[in-house]
């Protein structure tokens, strides 16, 4: 079993704490990469579009996404972490997630991806943590990705681990064993299904690149959409999930 782990900051905060509490029964049985922000991708996305438009090699950050993208791609499972800054996803991870615009639906997404299942995990010290979450599912979802769970906690007073109450802390454990316990006891053999959601979204991003593939051929995501089949009657899930 592989995962991929996506830190959205390199702080050994209160999210760095939760995500080794859920990771602690993996190890040993997984082989786990981890990736922190910005350090592995210290970039913005500048908007130039080269990914979408002449492939996500030409992107000026190439060295650093495509490690990244290789490692979600092989993976059974990707974690993915960040505290709410101002209600919403750190900086970084949204810089990554910006970088990541040529894999959603509606351009070139991986059909390895709708065989993936995805955990977020998110705290704030009062409101933000479901925003900040809704950040990324909304990233995870449109690269294809339909089992996706979402961890959210509320620390209410104290910013640090330590300064926790013991009664908070023990909340916390729980609830993140609890989701830990669930994902061990998945066959990851066997792809989740695709959702309805998912699955109107890829129709209807079909037939637009129907209509762009047959006005331009050489359109990158029209070719790419012809060349999977998708334009015909093959689907990404049904070639896993048969």
């Amino acid at each position: 079993m592989k995962i991929t782990v996506i830190n959205g900051t390199e702080k050994h905060g209160v999210t760095y704490r939760l995500k080794e509490i859920f990771l602690e029964p993996f190890k040993g049985k997984a082989e786990i990469t981890e990736f922190y922000l910005p350090r592995d991708c210290p970039s913005f996305c500048s908007g130039c579009l080269n990914c979408t438009l002449k492939g996500e090699h030409t992107c000026k950050d190439s060295k650093y996404v495509q490690k990244i993208t290789a490692s979600l791609l092989q993976s059974d499972l990707i974690v993915m972490t960040s505290p709410a800054y101002v209600m919403h996803t750190t900086g970084s991870m949204k810089a990554l997630l910006d970088h990541l615009a040529y894999l959603w639906i509606p351009h070139r997404s991986a059909p390895e991806m709708y065989t993936k299942r995805a955990v977020i995990i998110t705290q704030c010290l009062g409101a933000g943590a479901r925003s900040t979450a809704k950040d990324i599912k909304h990233s995870l979802s449109w690269w294809g990705i339909s089992n996706i769970s979402v961890f959210t906690g509320k620390l209410m007073r104290d910013i640090l681990w330590e300064k926790l109450s013991e009664k908070k802390r023990s909340q916390f454990t729980k609830r993140m064993h609890q989701l830990s316990e669930k994902l061990q006891d998945i066959d990851y053999e066997k792809p989740p299904r695709t959702n309805i959601t998912i699955k109107i979204k890829f129709l209807f991003c079909r037939m637009m690149q129907k209509s762009l593939h047959q006005n331009n051929p050489e359109y990158l995501d029209g070719k790419y959409w012809a060349d999977q089949g998708w334009l015909g009657e093959k689907r990404p899930w049904k070639v896993q999930q048969m």
